[in-house]
């Protein structure tokens, strides 16, 4: 049987390589891949975008002032999902959510939205609070926070903290889901056998009433 040449066997070997390369290549084109699974969670200012969060665009919000946000979560996990998303009043000293450790803010519940949402549907709610009061100890703030869902009627929900001349109050949202594993809600939501957290904050001060 003749040998092959020293050229033949380089020829072979990069047919032989260009082959795996291409069929590997082909692969890659003709297999889906893994459809990525997560919520996106949002908050939008009073015209339905991401501006104008503060009248006026002014963050010093005086008492008896209305606020109008709106919050949305979409669901891109793959399968119908019961979600809450947990609305917190804290300052600037309260711990915001930690994402690396899945731990939520210890900060106050003002309110929580439930609902089933399907998959890729997107679930889009008015957001409606105001300063009631302000009470003042030495260099602290005291802010109560009202929360307004106005649907099905109107309802109320009260949160105190204080502040440092009233300035760096930020309402925080976190995203929680009902996790099968535990038969109970958890902070952020498992896929792939990792675990994620989703959450926002939006900054604001508290001043006193507006005059009349």
């Amino acid at each position: 049987m003749p040998r092959l040449s020293e050229d033949m066997k380089r020829a072979v070997v990069i047919f032989i390589s260009a082959t795996i390369i291409f069929s590997a290549l082909a692969y890659v084109a003709v297999t889906p891949r893994a459809k990525e699974q997560f919520f996106q969670l949002y908050v939008l200012g009073e015209t339905r975008m991401a501006e104008r969060y503060y009248p006026d665009d002014n963050p010093n919000i005086p008492v008896g002032r209305l606020v109008q946000w709106y919050l949305g979560t979409t669901n891109f996990m793959g399968s119908v999902q019961y979600v809450v998303i947990k609305v917190k009043l804290g300052n600037s000293t309260i711990k915001a959510p930690d994402d690396v450790n899945y731990m939520p803010s210890p900060a106050p519940v003002l309110a929580e939205f439930r609902r089933v949402i399907m998959d890729n549907e997107t679930w889009e709610f008015p957001f409606a609070w105001i300063i009631g009061d302000v009470g003042e100890d030495g260099d602290m703030t005291c802010a109560t926070v009202l929360v307004i869902n106005v649907k099905d009627g109107v309802e109320v929900r009260r949160g105190q903290v204080s502040a440092l001349n009233g300035h760096n109050f930020r309402i925080i949202f976190e995203l929680w889901t009902f996790d099968p594993a535990t038969e109970d809600l958890m902070f952020g939501w498992r896929t792939g056998g990792e675990r994620r957290a989703a959450w926002l904050q939006v900054w604001f001060n508290a001043t006193k009433p507006m005059s009349s």
